[in-house]
């Protein structure tokens, strides 16, 4: 907090390394409060925008994430990462599929090389039922990013494709990727699964 601002921009990443900070030690409704405090004097700021969102959806107040991704849209019509969270918070709470899917599909026109995007598609295609696309689509984007939280994405689908040995190579995988990463955790638990 008291490093010095040379600039405007300082100001609101001074805020967001915070924000960071505080959902990092576990503490994200701290970090969702300081957010939204400086959204309110900068709202149409695209980086507070999306940062506010997720925060947002952290403490449960997905309509907020919701609506404040359709806000950032709406500035910035470009707004890959808008597009792919919202569709991807959508899927994977397994409402409005096809929506989830538009959205995500959107932002991959805008960023077709993404792997966390492709993640997304992935995802929304294994929670409509469609277990061997979302394989295809999950193993590219682990080959394109390796990332635990796809890890943990694939391993599922490998799971309930009956491929048990290859599900828990893939979360050993991410496991030495992040050991910490919230997806990768709540998925062995889950499955309550020692990969």
């Amino acid at each position: 907090r008291s490093a010095p601002e040379r600039g405007p921009d300082d100001v609101r990443l001074k805020v967001q390394a915070e924000a960071q900070l505080l959902r990092e030690h576990k503490q994200p409704a701290a970090s969702y409060q300081l957010l939204a405090d400086e959204l309110q004097k900068d709202p149409d700021d695209e980086g507070l925008l999306y940062d506010t969102a997720m925060a947002a959806e952290r403490v449960g107040k997905v309509d907020e994430m919701e609506r404040l991704l359709r806000q950032l849209i709406g500035i910035n019509p470009e707004a890959a990462n808008a597009y792919n969270a919202l569709g991807y918070s959508l899927a994977d709470r397994g409402v409005r599929l096809p929506e989830a899917k538009q959205l995500i599909e959107k932002a991959v026109q805008l960023e077709p090389d993404d792997g966390y995007i492709q993640d997304s598609l992935g995802w929304v295609e294994f929670k409509m039922g469609r277990p061997q696309e979302a394989r295809r689509l999950l193993e590219g984007a682990f080959k394109s990013r390796p990332d635990a939280e796809i890890a943990a994405h694939l391993g599922e689908v490998l799971w309930a494709l009956g491929q048990r040995d290859e599900a828990r190579a893939i979360w050993r995988e991410g496991q030495k990727l992040n050991p910490d990463n919230e997806t990768l955790l709540n998925t062995l638990k889950r499955f309550q699964v020692k990969p």
